[in-house]
C-alpha cells in the first residue's frame, strides 16, 4: 500500500504538469501552420503524433535522468533539507504561476523568455517532416522547464525511494498523465475539430487553469512538508523522549 500511495503522489505531480500549456500551445501553432500550408489531414496527424511522441520521450528522459542523478548522490534516502528546499520551490512556483504564467494580454501567450518563444514559433512554421515535429516536441518540454521542474522533482524524489520495478511503473504513470491535456487536444485536432474553437476554449478557461495549477503546487508543497519533514521530525523527537 505504501508503494501505491507513492504512485498517487507521482500521479498528482503529473496532473499539475499536465495543467501547464507550453506543449499544447506549440501543438496548436504547429497544426495551424500545417493547415495554413494546405497540407492533408493525414499529414497533419503524422506531424501532431510525432510531436506528441517527442514530448513523451523528453518527459520520460527528464524523469529518468533526475532519478538516476538523485539516486547516485543520495541513494534512496533524501535528506530533509532537500525536502524543505523542494517545498519552498513548490510554494515559489505556485506564486509565480498565479502572477506570471499568462502574459497580461489577449490570447494564451505564456510567460516564457521571448527568445525561447520566438524559436519555438519559428520552428513550428518550418516543420514539414515527422522527425522535425518529434524534435519540436523535445524542445517544447525544455522550453517550459522553469515551471515543470517542481512537479518533476517531486516525482523524482518519490521514485528513488521505490523498488526498481515500481520506479519504471512510476515513470510510465507520470509520463502518461502529464500528457493528458496534450493527448486530448491532439485527439480533437486529429478528429477534425477547429483550431480556433480549441483556442477559444483555452482562452476562456486560462484563468481557471492558472489558479488551479498554482493552488495545486501550494497544496502539494504543504502535504510534502508535513509528510516528509514535519512528521519524521516529530516522530524522532517522540522516540527521543
Amino acid at each position: 500500500m505504501q508503494h501505491f500511495d507513492s504512485l498517487v503522489i507521482v500521479a498528482i505531480a503529473a496532473l499539475i504538469h499536465a495543467s501547464f500549456q507550453m506543449s499544447v500551445s506549440v501543438l496548436t501553432l504547429l497544426s495551424s501552420h500545417t493547415l495554413g500550408a494546405k497540407r492533408s489531414q493525414a499529414k497533419l496527424i503524422r506531424l501532431t503524433n510525432s510531436y506528441t511522441a517527442g514530448v513523451a520521450v523528453m518527459t520520460a528522459l527528464l524523469l529518468s535522468f533526475g532519478a538516476v542523478l538523485v539516486s547516485g548522490l543520495f541513494g534512496n534516502k533524501i535528506p530533509a533539507i532537500l525536502w524543505v528546499s523542494l517545498c519552498g520551490l513548490l510554494f515559489g512556483l505556485g506564486i509565480s504561476v498565479w502572477l506570471l504564467y499568462y502574459r497580461k494580454e489577449q490570447g494564451t501567450s505564456l510567460w516564457v523568455p521571448r527568445d525561447v518563444a520566438r524559436h519555438l514559433s519559428e520552428r513550428t512554421k518550418a516543420t514539414k517532416y515527422s522527425a522535425e515535429a518529434f524534435n519540436l516536441g523535445l524542445a517544447s518540454v525544455l522550453g517550459e522547464l522553469l515551471f515543470i521542474v517542481g512537479p518533476v522533482l517531486v516525482a523524482v524524489f518519490i521514485l528513488v525511494k521505490l523498488p526498481s520495478a515500481w520506479q519504471l511503473g512510476g515513470v510510465g504513470v507520470y509520463t502518461l498523465i502529464s500528457l493528458l491535456s496534450l493527448l486530448i487536444v491532439n485527439g480533437l485536432i486529429g478528429s477534425g475539430h477547429s483550431i480556433s474553437r480549441i483556442q477559444k476554449w483555452r482562452e476562456d478557461n486560462k484563468s481557471f487553469l492558472q489558479f488551479a495549477a498554482g493552488s495545486a503546487l501550494f497544496v502539494l508543497g504543504f502535504y510534502l512538508y508535513v509528510e516528509q519533514v514535519l512528521t519524521p521530525t516529530v516522530m524522532a523527537a517522540a522516540r527521543g523522549v
